[in-house]
């Protein structure tokens, strides 16, 4: 039994690890093969980019999925959203105010919030169905087809230039290799996240929906952290912010899709009582915080604090209600 647990922690720690290596070299591929394509830089970075840094959370849903464990997804879901915001903004603004500048992204918070609401919609019921699945799905075509002529029709934006200079200039043939070897990297360490994550919440009597929401979900987290970490010390503050939206997006559509169309089945109600009305507060917050009404948006260091406090609390909440 101690044998066991010790590899599934060895697995989470190493599917974290090549998680975060192999969405990265995902990305590189994928967003050099569009540029030498020529897609529009806003565009590439607005989809490719975008898939790339949710492809773990996606990956893990669906063998998760597959393999039975619906719950881990859903919770992957709310619970990578959550720390996107409070976490992973919260930090990168603690290590460089962000300042916002993209119309791009503040056309973004609107769609952001009426999918929220769609999501929220579907699950009222507690289930998650089959027909819930192919709404979220068909609107993730949808909001990617919006995306492309947004970026099409969008006149020099501030991000435009960022993602330019941060789409790699390789071959072709070079940028497939890479785009080959990160997606087989994250079936790999999306499969031993998975594995280990579930032994160690049998072995602790955790629910699957938990570790989703915790550990599962801060690792799939983590790439996107090591992205606008990076884009905020170069000073690309809407990369960065534009990164956390974007994934967002996606988790809600694509993540808590797929199991609905894989596996339909009942969800935990602490999720439209608990989990769903922090992520909404979270994101509400962050609207506040970066919108701009009356100029640029900013995040300050200060409200960065507030973010990570604000994940801090979640925390305890999930401890106090779910653990104990």
């Amino acid at each position: 039994m101690e044998q066991n647990i010790l590899l599934s922690i060895l697995a989470i720690i190493a599917g974290f690890g090549l998680l975060v290596w192999a969405a990265e070299r995902f990305v590189h591929g994928a967003s050099a093969i569009a540029k030498n394509l020529g897609v529009p830089p806003l565009i590439i970075g607005l989809t490719i980019v975008g898939i790339g840094t949710s492809a773990p959370e996606i990956l893990i849903s669906i063998i998760a999925a597959y393999q039975g464990n619906p719950a881990l997804a859903v919770g992957n879901a709310l619970g990578s959203n959550i720390t996107n915001i409070a976490l992973v903004l919260g930090i990168t603004a603690m290590v460089m105010p962000l300042t916002v500048k993209s119309e791009t992204l503040r056309r973004e918070y609107p769609i952001m919030f009426i999918i929220m609401l769609v999501a929220l919609i579907l699950i009222i019921d507690e289930h998650l169905g089959r027909l819930d699945g192919l709404i979220l799905i068909s609107g993730l075509f949808a909001m990617m087809l919006w995306m492309v002529v947004q970026g099409k029709k969008a006149k020099r934006d501030p991000m435009e230039t960022e993602f330019e200079q941060e789409i790699p200039k390789i071959s072709t043939q070079k940028a497939l290799l890479w785009l080959l070897i990160g997606f087989i990297l994250l079936i790999i360490s999306s499969r031993g996240l998975v594995w280990g994550s579930i032994n160690i919440a049998k072995a602790a009597g955790i629910s699957d929906l938990v570790i989703g929401l915790t550990i599962v979900a801060v690792g799939t987290s983590l790439p996107e952290l090591a992205a606008s970490i990076a884009s905020a010390l170069k000073k690309e503050h809407d990369i960065a912010i534009g990164n956390i939206l974007g994934s967002n997006m996606f988790n809600l559509l694509a993540v808590l899709g797929i199991p609905g169309l894989v596996r339909p089945s009942m969800i935990d109600s602490a999720i439209l009582s608990r989990d769903f009305p922090f992520m909404i507060g979270l994101s509400i917050a962050l609207f506040v915080m970066a919108y701009g009404f009356k100029g640029e948006g900013r995040v300050t260091r200060i409200e960065g604090g507030l973010l990570v406090g604000g994940y801090i609390s979640y925390m305890l909440v999930l401890y106090y209600t779910a653990i104990i």
